[in-house]
């Protein structure tokens, strides 16, 4: 039987209401499940560009769910059935899937997270059994699958991905979106005014279509930006960066003096 929280945060996000969450790339449980119990509404653990294995994605959803407060969500390293079937199995709420360029790649994202008829993932629900369920359409009900909208073709084909159908929302990885509109590097000044065009136009799109709208943020001041923005959901920073924040900060304290 699925867990009440995970069918709360799946309304939640289908109902279009406010989420903050975090991300998480290093493969340090305890970590994360300190962070999970501070009131996000989800930890995302990044298995594309964090530090993470296979393991270090299962211990970390495994954390999430000790701290009773936040559900998991993996961001896969790519857009397969064998990705996106083993974050689910590993107990994942749900995937955020990288470089969506069109609506075949959305609906494809889709297929492998659903079972047939809807999809294709294969059946072997070790541990997400346990709190999703292990009846396939009482899994089907409660798991999301997001689109990263981060490239080019992306961006172009918003409204299309935004249209399709079993996709719960479309994430914004603003890094390498800034570089779809021409950035040299993430945050280039030099492409500003297109880089909040395109934030607008995938607001927009996610909004006619009725589904949530995320985005990564760097600060929490940002999240909030975004969520007046039409964002629905918005995830801060990540452990590694504040890791390193926090001790620059205690030494540049210490050695103020000198």
């Amino acid at each position: 039987m699925t867990s009440p929280q995970v069918l709360e945060f799946a309304r939640k996000i289908r109902a279009r209401e406010r989420a903050i969450g975090y991300w998480a790339v290093l493969d340090a449980p305890v970590a994360t499940e300190r962070i999970a119990r501070l009131g996000y509404d989800y930890v995302a653990l990044d298995a594309q560009h964090g530090l993470l294995g296979y393991s270090g994605m299962l211990q970390g959803l495994m954390a999430i769910d000790a701290s009773q407060r936040a559900v998991g969500l993996v961001r896969v390293d790519g857009n397969s059935p064998t990705s996106i079937g083993k974050a689910l199995d590993a107990g994942a709420v749900g995937v955020i899937v990288p470089l969506i360029d069109s609506a075949d790649d959305a609906a494809a994202a889709v297929a492998a997270a659903k079972y047939p008829p809807l999809g294709r993932r294969s059946y072997g629900p070790m541990r997400s059994a346990l709190r999703i369920g292990p009846v396939p359409a009482e899994a089907d009900a409660a798991t999301l699958v997001f689109a990263m909208i981060e490239t080019p073709e992306g961006l172009a084909n918003v409204k299309e991905i935004c249209a399709t159908p079993g996709l719960d929302g479309i994430y914004v990885g603003p890094s390498d979106l800034t570089l779809a509109v021409g950035g040299a590097f993430p945050g280039d000044p030099a492409v500003q005014a297109e880089f909040d065009q395109a934030l607008a136009t995938v607001a927009d799109a996610a909004a006619a279509a009725g589904i949530a709208a995320g985005i990564h943020t760097a600060a929490g001041t940002i999240a909030a930006q975004r969520l007046q923005q039409g964002y629905t959901f918005a995830t801060v920073a990540s452990d590694l960066t504040h890791l390193e924040l926090a001790a620059k900060a205690h030494l540049d304290a210490a050695t103020l003096q000198d």
